[in-house]
């Protein structure tokens, strides 16, 4: 295991409920600083219920989760974020009644640094209507307004104003446009550039295979497989029996 200087996240035996339906079943996950690690999987195999289980937003977890040094196991979702972990939703989550503009200061938290001194990425408005130029085209129009696509790019945006190390992001190529796709794999590809890590639940193999460097499979709530990204890729047997519909 690495130190935790260069561990961002780690869960084990992470286990996760619905109610009295067991969803996952020790679950072990680790991702490093400047890494993006791909969560893959059919519909239902228990993605999604990862990355909230990590942010703290079910009602029964279990299992060790340290982020940055800190015991997560137990946190509520606002504490998780002030450290500097976010998500972005499945289901987008945008604040239909408020304008773009309003939308990003909800998520605005301060710039953050590095144990040993050094700023990690820092967004603004402005370098967020770089990344996404659509926004920058529409800063006052309601988020009840916008596509499905604009809606993803939002919630990304949004979640970037809280300055995250970490973001887990949750199927963002699921119901977008093929032009809008394109348009998620260059933000990815940017936010590695600038030092974000990211969690990515995917199903999409081309998708993942265009911006991950290591790969967990999930089925019926328990990891099948770990290894790197191209490991996965030649895996003709793995991919076959767990990712192919």
């Amino acid at each position: 295991m690495n130190d935790t200087a260069e561990t961002l996240l780690e869960a084990k035996g992470l286990c996760a409920w619905y109610g009295a339906a067991q969803i996952l079943y020790d679950v072990d996950i680790e991702v490093r600083r400047g890494e993006l690690v791909a969560l893959m999987g059919r519909n239902g195999a228990g993605k999604s219920t990862t990355l909230k289980a990590l942010m703290g937003m079910l009602a029964k977890r279990s299992g060790a989760i340290r982020f940055f040094g800190h015991d997560i196991s137990t946190a509520q979702p606002y504490q998780v974020s002030r450290l500097g972990l976010g998500i972005v939703p499945e289901d987008r989550r945008v604040f239909s009644d408020l304008t773009v503009m309003e939308n990003l200061e909800v998520g605005r938290q301060p710039p953050r640094t590095w144990p040993d001194g050094a700023g990690a990425p820092a967004w603004t408005t402005e370098r967020l209507f770089a990344l996404f130029p659509n926004l920058g085209e529409m800063p006052r129009r309601l988020g009840g307004r916008m596509s499905g696509g604009e809606q993803q790019m939002l919630t990304v945006a949004r979640t970037l104003m809280g300055n995250p190390y970490l973001v887990l992001l949750d199927e963002p190529s699921e119901g977008v446009a093929p032009v809008i796709v394109e348009q998620m794999i260059h933000m990815i590809l940017e936010l590695k550039a600038q030092g974000v890590s990211i969690l990515l639940s995917e199903q999409n193999m081309h998708f993942a295979e265009l911006v991950s460097d290591r790969a967990y499979v999930l089925e019926k709530g328990q990891i099948r497989f770990h290894g790197t990204m191209a490991e996965l890729g030649e895996n003709e047997e793995i991919r076959r029996t767990y990712l192919t519909v």
